[in-house]
């Protein structure tokens, strides 16, 4: 039995994300995991002369036999696109991709999902509420928690970085850090590693809240309180887990080395370091989906889809290390 294709969702449509999917087409490998591209297909393919690719890509069937190596599952456009400037008419297009995208990974119509970039201040110009990628996926799917982790690239040394909270004000944070999230995150992320990236018993570090992981309770209680002892019944239940780290250490490379994953509490807390690091060939993966799901490590790149003289020199190196990452979370042996 063959294994299913993998689903690439072509995001905002006046970003580069429609760029980053021809350019990563016309690099695959010959022995690829097939690529089917959703979104409009006249768009995606004028979109792909722009980068030089010659996109006589066909229309994707559910029915046929064999799978192309690049296909077009067809959704059309509301309005023209004018690229580098976001239309919020097309904000349903975009939440239109996202969906179906979505619902049939969740059948597994397809092996696994990955998502170039969206726009998310044109969808809610628009009207239509979106935190983000990783929010949408849990509630359509109805998850109750997910995970984001960023890594720096698919190797098994990869620095990985996983979220207790995600698109949150900055005010929010701190409320938002109950023992439940912490206790939930820590098990997704051990559960994950160990059934999509082959760990046997993965090594977690956790954060601290606040600077020098509380000093003690003087900066901050949420580390007396919340943290740490969430981490202790993760140890007492088998789990490799240490901290809280002051987060201004716990990534100086000699420590990040030293453990599998590194469990942050808050978005800027822990992916400024990764991005850094790996910044254009990162990898955004969200755990406890029923199904794989992978994204870039950046955003739509309006001014680059804008300028036609510096959309050649379009890097589609982060989506590229989605992709297979994506093939190697969904393989048949993973």
């Amino acid at each position: 039995m063959r294994t299913p294709p993998l689903l690439v969702t072509s995001g905002e449509p006046a970003g580069i994300g429609p760029e980053l999917c021809a350019l990563a087409a016309a690099a695959m490998a010959p022995d690829a995991r097939p690529l089917v591209l959703v979104g409009d297909h006249a768009m995606l393919s004028a979109r792909a002369r722009r980068v030089g690719v010659a996109a006589a890509w066909p229309a994707y069937d559910a029915r046929a036999a064999a799978v192309p190596p690049v296909s077009v599952w067809h959704v059309p456009l509301v309005a023209p696109v004018t690229p580098g400037t976001p239309d919020p008419v097309n904000a349903e297009y975009v939440r239109t991709l996202l969906a179906l995208a979505s619902d049939a990974c969740a059948i597994g119509a397809f092996s696994a999902l990955v998502t170039a970039p969206v726009q998310k201040s044109t969808l809610l110009d628009a009207g239509i509420p979106f935190t983000g990628h990783t929010e949408f996926f849990a509630e359509r799917t109805g998850t109750p928690r997910v995970v984001m982790m960023l890594t720096s690239g698919p190797e098994d040394d990869a620095l990985r970085v996983a979220l207790v909270t995600t698109h949150l004000a900055l005010a929010d944070v701190p409320r938002a850090i109950t023992r439940v999230a912490v206790a939930e995150t820590l098990a997704i992320v051990d559960a994950q590693l160990k059934r999509h990236f082959g760990i046997a018993a993965p090594r977690i570090a956790v954060c601290g809240l606040n600077p020098h992981a509380g000093e003690g309770g003087h900066l901050g209680r949420e580390e007396i309180d919340v943290i740490a002892p969430v981490i202790s019944e993760a140890r007492a239940a088998g789990l490799d887990v240490s901290g809280p780290y002051p987060a201004d250490t716990i990534f100086v490379p000699h420590h990040a080395q030293a453990h599998d994953a590194i469990v942050a509490m808050y978005h800027d807390q822990g992916l400024p370091v990764l991005k850094a690091a790996s910044f254009g060939g990162g990898i955004n993966v969200t755990l406890g989906l029923p199904y794989v799901r992978t994204s870039v490590d950046h955003g739509t790149a309006l001014d680059l889809a804008r300028d036609g003289a510096k959309i050649g020199g379009v890097d589609a190196g982060s989506l590229g290390a989605a992709l297979a990452l994506a093939a190697r979370m969904s393989a048949p042996d993973a």
